[in-house]
């Protein structure tokens, strides 16, 4: 160490040297020692002032406090009750901190092995069990498939209910049709709006869809933002309304998201779902075309936005507008009553004033897009209409695209209404329906914007949960942060994580007339039995003392064979029925199941030696 150097040291171990002791003394001069050499531009150094300040303020940096820790964040957890691998019946149950948080109750069209089924709603189970941990209903909007279960749940699970005005209107106008046990809670919340249930805050985001006042939502819970898109799409000219609230996705983005799940039924279609201002640019085309026709236009009763685009074409050729089908006339009279539609005065007409007017002075906008069998459009195909025929003179708009599993029903019913001479508008041969839901694009768009750190792809059928999934793959999500569900199936997630738990319990419960789970898979089974090969019954009457057939067997068929055209076979039927019973008789067997199996059994075989088909059989022993 140079001379200079060395003063400069003991100097400053002189200014730092404590008066208390020379113990002190030596502490302080080793502190002093160990520590950088601070130099002066006198000594020689070459650096300065200010150099030798931020020194000084490196060396006490060390006697900082220590930045607090991070909080762990619990975990949420998010339980599939519907809406995966099927397209209806959405409900999603949210669970954090022991609150929870259901979002939509809908419900689904049976398909043809439902013989009978009316409609199809979630198996509520998982939900009664859970009750009172449920804070309310989160609706999304107002369509069936998720507000159609809502009347068979709130019997059993009374919570208040959670939507946008015209949704709370439809949900209202639904609940006046079952007799509940308690008039349920209906709370209107306008788009970006907050609320609070338990331990999480609920934001509604105002999206474009093919039904006014439908949201999204953003679960700001203790875990984490999550982000369920509802059913959407990307409109910036809708019919009604504002466009999306991309701002409130991309703040949402910006704070950090948990997770996104977001509407999959269109993730295999590229590019962009088409504005609904493109249907009412064909409306008007068509309605110039049919200037002599009556116009017939079937959609669904909830497309509030597309009745209005029809009522704006029929005011604007002259035309009166009557509805048909109550689910259009109970949506058209809420969504009037509310302010969600304009009908000008004097256009509306009742539909038993139809025959008041000429054919091209009419517009009849109606139910059946899907050719439901009770439809009004199906009635008048099949000409069971009290009130409407149709024949050459109509001009027919289905302006829907049928739903996956539908499109046989809507063929049978075209080709009805061709039969008859109507001339038929349906599915892609003019733009007469646009998607209510979002494209490739669209899903890229929220992707942007959100930034989720996982992903589980809703709504939709298997093929569209996988392509929604390698689309987010395709922006950049790692695989493992995605999560393709079924229904029941229950996901943990965490800032660090996220998880399969075992399932809970969740399927399907059939509706049959008043009866609501009573029809289960085996009667579904022999409902399909009956329709496919029909139906024996073998009718005889037994002593009650000693098993011997005192009258019968009587052989009654249906949808078997013709009975004329089989008496051979069905004297045969007889003759084997007695043999068993008497063969009963003479072993001593008097329990009827046993003898009702050897019956079934012997006929059977019988009948499929000689027929090849197998009918059900139903012995029916009386004793006397």
């Amino acid at each position: 160490m140079s001379q200079n150097n060395t003063a400069v040291a003991d100097k400053t171990a002189k200014t730092r040297k404590p008066k208390t002791s020379s113990k002190g003394a030596k502490q302080s001069s080793k502190k002093t020692s160990e520590a950088p050499v601070r130099s002066n531009k006198k000594a020689g150094s070459g650096q300065s002032d200010k150099t030798k300040k931020y020194k000084r303020t490196s060396y006490y940096a060390s006697k900082k406090k220590k930045q607090p820790q991070k909080v762990q964040k619990p975990s949420v957890r998010i339980m599939f009750l519907g809406g995966l691998n099927e397209i209806g019946k959405n409900m999603t149950l949210f669970e954090c901190n022991g609150d929870m948080v259901l979002l939509d109750c809908g419900m689904a069209f049976p398909d043809g092995e439902m013989l009978g089924v009316d409609l199809v709603i979630p198996d509520f189970t998982y939900v009664e069990q859970n009750k009172d941990k449920i804070k309310g209903i989160i609706i999304t909007h107002a369509h069936e498939d998720h507000i159609g279960g809502l009347p068979y749940l709130l019997g059993r699970v009374n919570v208040p209910i959670y939507g946008t005005a015209l949704t709370n209107g439809i949900i209202g106008n639904k609940l006046k049709e079952h007799s509940l046990p308690k008039a349920p809670q209906l709370v209107d919340v306008k788009a970006g709006a907050r609320i609070t249930l338990g331990c999480m805050e609920i934001e509604f985001i105002h999206v474009n869809h093919s039904i006014p006042d439908a949201t999204a939502i953003a679960l700001h819970t203790p875990a984490g933002t999550i982000i369920h898109t509802g059913d959407f799409k990307v409109d910036f000219t809708p019919t009604w309304g504002g466009p999306i609230d991309l701002n409130t996705f991309a703040r949402l983005g910006s704070e950090g998201v948990l997770c996104l799940l977001a509407d999959s039924t269109n993730a295999s279609r590229a590019g962009s779902t088409p504005t609904e201002q493109t249907v009412s640019e064909s409306f008007d085309s068509l309605f110039k075309r049919a200037m002599n026709k009556r116009i017939i236009i079937a959609t669904f009763a909830s497309n509030v936005g597309r009745v209005q685009s029809i009522i704006n074409c029929a005011h604007k050729y002259g035309r009166k507008v009557a509805f048909s089908g109550r689910s259009m006339v109970n949506y058209m009279s809420v969504a009037s009553e509310l302010g969600y539609l304009d009908i000008p005065e004097g256009i509306l007409i009742d539909i038993d004033m139809l025959s008041r007017y000429s054919p091209e002075q009419i517009v009849l906008i109606t139910t059946g897009s899907q050719g439901e069998p009770m439809s009004a459009l199906s009635r008048m195909a099949y000409s069971d209409h009290r009130k409407v025929s149709v024949g050459e003179g109509d001009c027919i708009i289905i302006s829907a695209n049928p739903i996956p599993g539908n499109e046989r029903t809507v063929g049978n019913v075209v080709d009805e209404l061709l039969k008859r001479g109507c001339e038929v508008i349906y599915e892609s041969m003019y733009e007469v329906h646009v998607s209510g839901h979002a494209c490739q694009d669209e899903l890229k768009i929220i992707h942007c914007l959100t930034k989720p750190k996982y992903f589980i792809p809703v709504h939709g059928e298997q093929k569209h949960l996988r392509k929604s999934r390698d689309l987010a793959v395709s922006m950049g999500m790692p695989k493992e942060n995605v999560f393709i569900g079924d229904i029941g199936s229950c996901v943990e997630l965490h800032e660090d994580y996220m998880k399969e738990l075992q399932p809970v319990q969740a399927g399907k419960v059939f509706v049959d007339g008043l009866g609501v789970g009573d029809v289960g898979s085996i009667v579904l089974r022999d409902r399909k039995h009956l329709g496919q090969d029909g139906l024996i019954i073998i009718v005889a009457s037994l002593d009650v003392y000693d098993g011997r057939v005192i009258s019968g067997p009587d052989i009654v068929s249906r949808g078997f064979v013709y009975v004329k055209e089989s008496e051979s076979l069905f004297d045969e039927i007889r003759r084997i029925s007695l043999e068993v019973l008497e063969d009963c008789a003479d072993r001593n067997i008097h329990e009827w199941g046993v003898i009702k199996n050897k019956i079934k059994d012997a006929v059977s075989r019988l009948i499929s030696d000689k027929t090849r088909r197998y009918p059900m059989i139903l012995p029916i022993l009386m004793e006397v």
